[in-house]
């Protein structure tokens, strides 16, 4: 994927290492033309985020119907006043960082003397995104170290640093757009870095009614449906197609059976369109969908099972009143802590 060249001037506290692979054009139109000429057609939810998709998401957080960073933000600081003095000397790993107004949440309970023994450690892949972000913590925590990880989290875990006491925390709902399989598995490789002493703050959208669902997916503004139909906006450059966003409806709802939210693009009629980097044409027939992200949501059953399995002890759960979100603390399993959280 294409990154922005790097800044060489940089404030003092702010240190940049680049982990990302390179990721050739041709693997990239491979795999969105491998998506569009399957049966069950897909493209990945990674194409939602470009720019456009980015500012849109954000816009997203910000309804009254997305209950996920109200809720949340609220129990990051019922997490803090439980950390209290353990946010010192410590290495807070946020992946997939976004904006910088929830990891703000836990460095403003620490206090001014301690600030300067916490080093912040942003991973994520959009550089200029992290790089506006950690400015803007350098302008409201004085004496703040940040290291800024260019990395996809996800399958690069092991290759994160940090020394000391390490926090590493998942916010959103983010662990939702794995499938299980790879929650699971990212899950047991934070569990294998894991130290004696670190500690796992994991985000956890929870099973709802689907009212509740349907409208945060689904919002009276259409944000959602237009962040969605832009997919096809990112995957016409990639490809050189003709998508006419217009051309699909936005498509969510909640699959009991696998406890998910799907987002899709059906078709309003019947759509023939030509990639210069494909052979055949790609057809889509009227009704037919293009499976773009799923959300999964999770019961405390499931909590305790991926605790079991990934290698985690449940140090606490804070929820809502109406077990709506939880965030849930791990330790690595069979550790004594030496701090009391």
């Amino acid at each position: 994927m294409h990154f922005e060249k790097m800044e060489t001037c940089l404030h003092p506290n702010i240190k940049i290492d680049n982990l990302l692979p390179e990721i050739g054009k041709k693997e990239i139109i491979k795999k969105i033309l491998a998506g569009l000429t399957c049966k069950n057609k897909y493209i990945s939810s990674i194409f939602l985020y470009d720019e456009k998709g980015s500012r849109l998401f954000e816009e997203i957080t910000r309804l009254p119907e997305y209950y996920i960073p109200r809720i949340e933000k609220s129990l990051i600081r019922n997490a803090a006043t439980y950390l209290n003095d353990w946010l010192q000397n410590v290495n807070i790993v946020e992946y997939g960082c976004g904006d910088c107004s929830k990891i703000s949440i836990l460095l403003e309970s620490i206090s001014t003397e301690n600030l300067n023994t916490v080093c912040y450690t942003p991973v994520d892949v959009s550089h200029s995104a992290i790089l506006e972000s950690a400015n803007n913590l350098l302008n409201n925590f004085c004496g703040l170290r940040i290291h800024i990880v260019l990395a996809d989290f996800v399958k690069q875990v092991g290759l994160i640093p940090g020394a000391g006491r390490r926090i590493f925390c998942l916010f959103g709902s983010t662990i939702g757009n794995l499938t299980r399989e790879q929650a699971l598995r990212f899950c047991k490789n934070v569990a294998g870095i894991m130290r004696p002493n670190d500690l796992f703050l994991l985000g956890m959208d929870m099973v709802k009614s689907r009212e509740i669902l349907f409208k945060a997916y689904n919002d009276s503004l259409n944000i959602t449906s237009e962040f969605n139909r832009n997919i096809l906006n990112v995957v016409n450059k990639l490809i050189g197609t003709d998508f006419d966003p217009r051309s699909f409806e936005h498509l969510a709802f909640f699959n009991e059976e696998k406890a998910r939210i799907e987002m899709h693009l059906r078709a309003k009629k019947d759509i023939d369109t030509f990639s210069p980097y494909c052979s055949k044409k790609i057809t889509i027939k009227k009704g037919e969908t293009i499976h773009t992200e799923n959300s999964h949501k999770f019961t405390n059953e499931h909590i305790k099972e991926l605790a079991k399995t990934a290698g985690f002890e449940i140090q606490e759960i804070f929820t809502d009143e109406h077990n709506w979100f939880s965030l849930v603390l791990f330790s690595k399993y069979n550790q004594e802590l030496p701090y009391h959280v």
